[in-house]
């Protein structure tokens, strides 16, 4: 992977994005007017009306001479037909799964270590990197169950680093390779295609704005860390506030003591949680540790209109973060993860008021528990969750570590029956288990 700065590179310009419909139109209109390259990876593509659009989005630049590469992870995106397939790979689409797995006894083998990127890269120019997947379940017409969620769109200096990293990644440079070639060509093989040497690839994208940002992922390798560093960094400088939205919250001993400590000297640190999970054991869990962050002053709330998926955060007047990592076991020590972490004053206000309007139109606050006879029990209870996380880093690193393969499609992939694995079809409601959670 290229080396990627931890100093701030200025310049930039982002704009927040808020669910589907911001997000999807943003994406479809930077890929329909791609001149030159399309780099998207994403955890979930299903066979929706969502993916069926950018299914014709990518096919239709493709078509045009559009250099066009899409990473898709084999266990949030399974199930995709031979026609959604073929159609990509016929057209020139360069489609690879990322660790495509198979079925024992009905069990995906490929559930740990997942893909979980979000980023969309145009033509060196313009950039999407958040939380949401391309499926119905982002847009309001999906019903209760869709998702609330965030993305930015980025234009300046950091779309390089955006776009290397991508690439890398997306042509399988790193895990390990397996081509399967569509058709020959230099690209398909691993190496540079002819394209990247002109100076559109080569140039740096030229100031647009006044903020200052840093690229940062997480890994199994070099960068395991890197993420949570960010935010506990943060969590200790703050000064006056601190506001978290994350979908699936159960972090580790040190970043809970981290948020702890800035309560208690007078931070005002806000917790939006899952109020209607997608998963029971999501508001479980996160509720364990209730009591030890009530106890310290955090303030905590649910959201309650709809399943919460964002993973945004923001620090005094400046920092904020915005990505695909979760504050939970699964993207802190297991996924492959990405962020943008932001210093701009105008996007930490506009961010700190789409936060206010959720916390006072659509979240309950959870108040301190009154005192009662089972304190002792919850206290013991809490006390233990606590100091359990504060192993989980080792546990997890004696999980399967293999190296995952990255998978070339060719056109007769995919599953023979359709796209009843990928997810809901034509916004039916219908959620996949496996795959509609932890996302």
């Amino acid at each position: 992977m290229p080396q990627r700065s931890s100093r701030w590179v200025p310049g930039n310009h982002f704009e927040l994005l808020e669910n589907g419909e911001e997000f999807f139109p943003r994406v479809f209109d930077a890929i329909a007017s791609a001149r030159h390259e399309v780099m998207l990876e994403t955890f979930i593509l299903w066979e929706d009306k969502i993916g069926q659009a950018l299914h014709t989005a990518m096919l239709t630049a493709a078509q045009r001479g559009v250099q066009v590469h899409a990473l898709v992870d084999g266990f949030g995106s399974a199930g995709l037909s031979r026609q959604f397939v073929g159609s990509l790979v016929e057209a020139g689409v360069q489609l690879r799964i990322f660790d495509p797995g198979r079925s024992i006894l009905g069990q995906r083998t490929n559930l740990l270590r997942r893909m979980h990127r979000k980023i969309v890269v145009v033509d060196n120019e313009v950039g999407f990197i958040g939380g949401i997947n391309y499926s119905a379940d982002h847009v309001a017409d999906f019903g209760p169950e869709a998702k609330q969620d965030y993305a930015v769109q980025v234009r300046g200096p950091i779309v390089a680093q955006l776009r290397n990293y991508t690439r890398e990644a997306v042509l399988g440079r790193a895990p390990r390779w397996r081509p399967w070639p569509a058709r020959a060509s230099a690209d398909t093989a691993g190496h540079v295609a002819p394209g990247a040497a002109q100076g559109w690839a080569t140039a740096q994208p030229a100031h647009r704005g006044e903020a200052d940002a840093i690229f940062v992922t997480r890994d199994n390798h070099h960068h395991t860390n890197d993420i949570e560093r960010h935010y506990r960094v943060a969590l200790r400088a703050a000064r006056h506030r601190v506001v978290i939205a994350n979908a699936y919250f159960f972090p580790g001993y040190r970043f809970i003591r981290d948020m702890r400590r800035a309560a208690r000297r007078g931070v005002d640190v806000r917790l939006i949680l899952q109020g209607q999970p997608d998963m029971a054991i999501v508001r479980t869990a996160a509720s364990m540790l209730y009591d030890h962050l009530l106890q310290a002053g955090v303030r905590i709330y649910e959201y309650c209109d709809r399943p919460l998926h964002g993973k945004v955060a923001l620090v005094d007047d400046e920092w904020a973060t915005v990505g695909s990592s979760n504050l939970d076991p699964l993207s802190l020590s297991l996924n492959l993860e990405a962020n943008v972490v932001i210093r701009d004053r105008a996007f930490n206000t506009h961010l700190m008021s789409r936060m206010s309007h959720l916390m006072e139109h659509s979240c309950r606050q959870v108040d301190v528990p009154a005192p009662s006879r089972w304190d002792g029990l919850r206290l013991l209870r809490s006390y233990a969750m606590f100091h359990l996380m504060r192993w989980f880093p080792t546990w997890a690193g004696w999980l399967p570590r293999h190296e995952p393969v990255i998978q070339l499609a060719r056109p007769g992939d995919g599953d023979e029956t359709g796209s009843t694995g990928g997810g809901p079809q034509g916004g039916d409601g219908k959620r996949n288990p496996d795959t509609g959670a932890m996302a």
